[in-house]
């Protein structure tokens, strides 16, 4: 189990580190617009990832 849990978490990192390594200044851009949006709507963001997370573990589990 321990096991699955560092492979998952080294698939999250890799695929997170593709987008900033192909296009920086995009990401940046991205981010800055992140800092400004307020807490609600990061908030529902956040909870909407989590379901399809969720939801996507359940189905293809």
């Amino acid at each position: 189990m321990w096991r699955d849990l560092w492979v998952a978490s080294a698939l999250m990192l890799v695929l997170e580190g593709i987008i900033p390594f192909l296009n920086p200044s995009s990401t940046r851009q991205a981010l800055l617009m992140v800092a400004e949006m307020d807490d609600k709507i990061l908030r529902i963001v956040g909870f909407a990832c989590m379901v399809v997370g969720a939801v996507l573990l359940y189905a293809f589990q």
